[in-house]
């Protein structure tokens, strides 16, 4: 698939932009677009099965191509453009990233400091229930369900023995370091 990035250059995510880095190991060619074939091949690499791979990448791609791309036209490619992934950032979220998609420390404290009652740094499954209720916003179906998805899908892949999904597992998760991690695992179940 055609990519608008430059032939060659490599797409580096801005160093203080939480949003683009946790994007970014999507890229997995790095030239700054994220296609369908490439979210797939992330979320395999972290651990996922086929189906939720297909799943997460259709859902996901088609959601936020069109955000990502402004000024053009409709792709049946469903591209997402890193650089502009901020402009996908939906309601009914935590406020970790802020409009430009840098991490708001304040708020990943707040998500903890509220909800994280039986544990002080995790949270159990019926606490992410609160948090998902408690950052609901009113008429917003798409973000409640994009948030959701998002944080449920954390707890599947990253809960401890306990169910506990843990904050620095979180944090992990919102500055894209985590996918590495996730990686670097299933490569070592693959290849004692």
């Amino acid at each position: 698939m055609a990519s608008s990035a430059s032939p060659g250059v490599k797409f580096v995510p801005q160093e203080d932009n939480f949003l683009q880095r946790h994007v970014a190991f999507f890229d997995r060619n790095k030239d700054g677009i994220v296609y369908p074939s490439e979210t797939y091949q992330g979320f395999r690499a972290i651990g996922c099965g086929y189906l939720l791979s297909a799943f997460a990448s259709l859902f996901i791609n088609m959601g936020l191509s069109s955000k990502t791309r402004p000024g053009k036209g409709f792709s049946f490619s469903f591209p997402i453009e890193v650089k502009n992934i901020h402009l996908a950032k939906h309601g009914s979220d935590s406020g970790v990233y802020d409009k430009d998609g840098r991490f708001v420390a304040s708020k990943f404290e707040e998500i903890f400091a509220k909800h994280s009652k039986t544990h002080p740094d995790a949270l159990t499954g019926e606490e992410l229930k609160q948090l998902l209720n408690a950052n609901k916003e009113p008429n917003d179906r798409k973000g409640a369900i994009a948030g959701y998805t998002e944080w449920n899908m954390l707890h599947y892949l990253c809960k401890d023995k306990n169910g506990l999904l843990h904050k620095e597992t979180v944090r992990a998760a919102y500055d894209g370091s985590l996918f590495e991690q996730l990686e670097r695992q299933t490569a070592s179940k693959k290849h004692p």
